[in-house]
């Protein structure tokens, strides 16, 4: 086994998951581990397509089909399989501001652009998570870099259930501590400087909001997760649903 290539423990965890085996509609995919484990080999190095080593195939041949799968939601599908056996006592969000890599902002602007956006820290996009009790990933929204946090939280926690909702206090908002409250979950969230009166939270059960900032420094192991190389929106989230499903797979 070579260096950035899923285990056989791992192997056997998502081969049934992805389409392209015998006896699947359509055509089937000639070596699924081999295709999977270049698609993890860029996204650890953050190389360009056109560096992908010979072992794995031709470049093109596997940018193309890694491209299909991001348009067809099979990165995705295979990562909230994997996050079926999670511990649901407690929910986090947080998000984290990754930098555009100069050939993410080629091709015309407006509304091609994707989820780019101007922030303090240039042209960036914001990956949005939410966790579970362990900080480990479920779910991921993208938006611009300049977007609010809070924003993307209600989509976040839509049909999810927990004890609590741990949040830092760019999270604290009237709408979404109702959002909360409707789940019947208790909203662990500092209240701003700004608020007129303060809101008390759970500093005992606040302390586990580190291990969402913990999952994250994991995740950012994989460089096309730490730096945004892709233009296209659906590419990028296909890298950060492949990151996440390694935090799964021990």
């Amino acid at each position: 086994m070579k260096r950035y290539e899923l285990t056989e423990a791992q192997w056997a965890r998502i081969a049934l998951l992805l389409p392209g085996k015998a006896g699947d509609p359509g055509r089937t995919g000639s070596d699924n581990r081999l295709f999977v484990n270049g698609c993890l080999w860029i996204s650890r190095s953050g190389a360009h397509w056109c560096d992908l080593p010979e072992r794995y195939t031709r470049w093109k041949t596997v940018h193309r089909r890694f491209s299909r799968w991001c348009h067809a939601g099979v990165w995705e599908r295979v990562f909230d399989t994997l996050t079926a056996d999670r511990d649901k006592q407690y929910l986090m969000i947080d998000s984290t501001i990754v930098r555009a890599h100069q050939q993410a902002a080629t091709g015309k602007g407006g509304s091609k652009d994707q989820a780019l956006g101007r922030s303090r820290g240039g042209l960036t996009a914001k990956i949005h998570m939410l966790a579970d009790t362990l900080g480990r990933p479920l779910r991921f929204r993208i938006t611009s870099g300049q977007a609010s946090d809070v924003t993307a939280a209600p989509d976040l926690l839509e049909c999810q259930k927990a004890e609590a909702v741990l949040a830092d206090k760019a999270y604290d908002s009237n709408g979404l501590r109702g959002r909360i409250a409707a789940m019947k979950a208790e909203a662990v969230i500092p209240s701003k400087r700004n608020r007129k009166t303060f809101i008390p939270h759970d500093t005992a059960i606040y302390k586990h909001r580190n291990r969402i900032e913990r999952c994250f420094s994991r995740l950012k192991h994989f460089r096309r997760f730490a730096t945004r190389y892709d233009r296209r929106t659906a590419h990028f989230t296909g890298f950060v649903h492949i990151a996440a499903a390694m935090i799964w797979l021990p």
